[in-house]
């Protein structure tokens, strides 16, 4: 079986359960609480402030580093389960090169979480513009601006997926997985920041955000690079773990 059908096998796993509904859901809800929070919040004095400009706007509807944690769990997950339900070992029946096959599910998870990042971001903007329509202010970000809001949710959603499967490849535990991909992004990051503030703009929250276009702690060329390592690293760990085992 060649590369390319592996990865649409694994795909089609990701599609044909109900996993990515639930994320759905997620999103859906975060969308509304999205658009309540700009319907009907205040700032501290009573104003609206907070939606006053288009950056303000920007700033609220960018879903990248939210893209990252969702779609690496999600990409935990998926990997995990396919140890706790024993259906790796047929994958590694059919596809005997591990390499392979752990690169397929990669491939696989990335797309999904590209697609959740995106889904995200288009719904933190629909949100963002739904409740606008309940305030004196209009929807004042540029094409441009949500364009890039829109990709950088992307990336970040596939990135993240990328992530959390390499972890979920390593531990092989559902619960373990879902554990480690929330020390690594929401957890260690702060702790590392505490302990030298000159990595404050390299970890993942800021890196998605400078990238969305509202932080600017350092160049999107850079953050992007910073980014994938973030989340090539830990798949690369991963896939060296499945290579060197006997067994599954």
């Amino acid at each position: 079986m060649n590369w390319l059908r592996t990865t649409r096998a694994e795909l089609r796993k990701l599609t044909t359960t109900k996993m990515p509904l639930v994320f759905l859901v997620v999103l859906a809800v975060i969308g509304i609480a999205t658009a309540i929070a700009v319907a009907f919040g205040t700032d501290m004095d009573g104003s609206k402030t907070f939606i006053s400009t288009a950056a303000d706007q920007q700033s609220l509807m960018a879903f990248a580093a939210n893209a990252l944690v969702i779609a690496g769990l999600f990409g935990a997950i998926a990997a995990a389960r396919e140890y706790g339900h024993g259906t790796v070992v047929l994958t590694f029946l059919t596809t005997p090169h591990r390499s392979k096959a752990v690169l397929a599910q990669f491939a696989a998870v990335f797309v999904g979480g590209s697609v959740l990042g995106l889904l995200g971001a288009g719904v933190s903007a629909g949100s963002v513009a739904a409740g606008l329509t309940a305030t004196d202010y209009g929807f004042m970000v540029s094409a441009a601006d949500l364009a890039q809001v829109l990709a950088a949710s992307t990336i970040a959603g596939g990135a993240g997926a990328v992530l959390g499967a390499g972890i979920g490849a390593f531990i092989r535990n559902t619960g373990g997985a879902v554990t480690g991909t929330i020390l690594l992004l929401l957890i260690l990051p702060p702790l590392a920041v505490q302990m030298a503030g000159a990595t404050a703009p390299w970890i993942p929250n800021t890196l998605a955000n400078v990238v969305s276009g509202v932080d600017h702690a350092t160049g999107i060329g850079a953050a992007l690079g910073a980014i994938m390592m973030w989340a090539l690293v830990p798949a690369a760990i991963g896939l060296g773990a499945v290579t060197r085992r006997d067994v599954v």
